[in-house]
């Protein structure tokens, strides 16, 4: 009886280990999936100051900017910003709090999102403040992409 009882203890930890070992290359699947055409950074995302930091990967688009959650398993955007109605408020460092569950060295971007719809007509799914956190070097390159366009660009005609 007691033999029975192991065998089917140590079946149970055998399945719950390759779920879990299953979920991990998923997760490392999607993320290589997503990064495969560049021009993405690692993240966080927080909708208002009494919601919490939620971390991710932002990927540049030539109008949109699309934020994904890290440990999702869709392939679409949680979030998509058109990039002409971003714009930045304020920056700061990250408290000591934020800075334990975003990591250290990480710079908050409070920035404000407008406008109804994104540059390909589809509905905007950020609008109003928003706050964004990413490393110094992912901060310029993210200030880089907003600032800059190609002279006539209009967006949403490419």
């Amino acid at each position: 009886m007691t033999e029975g009882l192991a065998l089917g203890a140590v079946g149970l930890l055998v399945a719950v280990l390759l779920v879990t070992v299953l979920a991990a290359v998923g997760i490392a699947i999607r993320r290589i999936v997503l990064e495969y055409g560049g021009g993405n950074v690692e993240c966080g995302l927080r909708r208002g100051q009494d919601q919490r930091w939620r971390l991710g990967l932002a990927a540049y688009q030539p109008d949109e900017l699309h934020w994904f959650s890290a440990f999702g398993v869709r392939l679409r955007p949680g979030a998509i910003f058109a990039r002409s109605t971003l714009s930045v408020v304020a920056r700061r460092p990250a408290s000591s709090a934020e800075a334990a569950s975003l990591g250290a060295d990480v710079v908050v971007l409070e920035c404000r999102v407008g406008g109804e719809t994104t540059g390909g007509g589809r509905p905007a799914t950020g609008t109003g403040p928003v706050e964004l956190a990413m490393s110094d070097a992912a901060l310029t390159g993210f200030l880089a992409w907003l600032e800059a366009s190609p002279p006539g660009y209009v967006p949403g005609l490419g």
